[in-house]
């Protein structure tokens, strides 16, 4: 187990079985998400949540006042008991850890799909029948990306394996049956 997992860990499955006991654990599941997003984009968020500076009162106090009411209580709980513990700036990591145990236990595949440029609903919906194949398994989660650099095409990722269907994964493996046959 990653050291990053040993620390994640028992906040994800204490989480995750507060949510189940109070009956919430999708609505958690879809709030960790829109957070995890939002984490993401907000580098001035995760700096002052993670700054020593910054007195462990006053991250409680602008946790609970940007997301109450946003998020359900036992949420609240874990970004202030984070707080309490100096590991707020690994919330990304908890939150990520808690998702991947929530995956487990409902057998939910992750596929992360990558293209060229956004897909339309019936491209996504072709798709996720194609890696739901792929994956064995008909419940199936999907992470959208959009990546120009691939030029056209898409590469599916689902647990190791990886499904490279765009032009530069084409052209690369051309050049490396190129670089063979000289």
């Amino acid at each position: 187990m990653p050291l990053l997992n040993t620390l994640t860990t028992p906040y994800a499955e204490a989480f995750l079985q507060v949510a189940e006991s109070r009956q919430e654990v999708d609505q958690v599941v879809d709030q960790a998400k829109q957070l995890l997003k939002l984490w993401g984009e907000s580098p001035e968020l995760r700096e002052a949540m993670a700054s020593p500076v910054l007195e462990v009162e006053a991250k409680k106090a602008a946790l609970e006042k940007l997301f109450d009411g946003q998020i359900t209580p036992s949420f609240l709980n874990l970004l202030k008991l984070l707080a309490d513990r100096n590991r707020i700036g690994v919330l990304d990591a908890v939150l990520e850890r808690t998702l991947e145990l929530y995956r487990e236990q409902r057998k939910i595949a992750l596929a992360t799909v990558t293209s060229a440029s956004p897909l339309s609903e019936e491209q996504q919906a072709e798709l996720t029948k194609k890696v739901q194949a792929v994956a064995g398994t008909d419940t199936l989660e999907i992470n959208l990306q959009v990546d120009p650099d691939l030029i056209g095409g898409f590469v599916v990722t689902v647990g190791s394996k990886v499904i490279d269907a765009s032009l530069a994964g084409q052209v690369r493996r051309l050049g490396l049956a190129l670089a063979k046959v000289s």
